[in-house]
């Protein structure tokens, strides 16, 4: 068997303010931007070199879905952002005016901080500890 996960839903106010958050403050890559209605587009973005996994940006349809922006997890961190340079990253995205909820500390996997997207949802930006 063969399997993998490949988009993630990430649910968006908004289709262009969000493909600008991950594309000018986090560098991520538009790979796709499709339209399929009037109203609805298939939009996906990943991290430089991510080479798989990428994130569906999919606007809220609706108020139960609206009311999911920036919260998918109920307060929690929801996506794990690995690089192989912490510091580059976070002074990067620091002077991109990312906000950062918990500062870089030393875990026993690597060096990690809490930033929040452009409506709040929680990420992990980590550099694993070599194995």
């Amino acid at each position: 068997m063969n399997q993998r996960i490949v988009h993630l839903a990430l649910v968006v106010d908004d289709y262009d303010e969000a493909i600008q958050f991950y594309t000018e403050k986090l560098h991520f890559v538009l790979l796709e931007d499709t339209a399929l209605s009037e109203t609805k587009r298939w939009v996906r973005v990943a991290p430089p070199g991510a080479g798989g996994c990428a994130l569906l940006l999919a606007k809220a349809d609706g108020e139960e879905q609206r009311s999911r922006v920036g919260n998918q997890t109920g307060g929690r961190v929801f996506l794990f952002l690995h690089t192989d340079d912490f510091w580059r990253d976070y002074r990067a995205m620091t002077a991109n005016g990312v906000q950062f909820i918990r500062q870089p500390s030393e875990a026993e996997y690597g060096t990690v901080a809490v930033f929040a997207d452009l409506y709040g949802n929680l990420w992990d930006l980590i550099e694993p500890k070599a194995t």
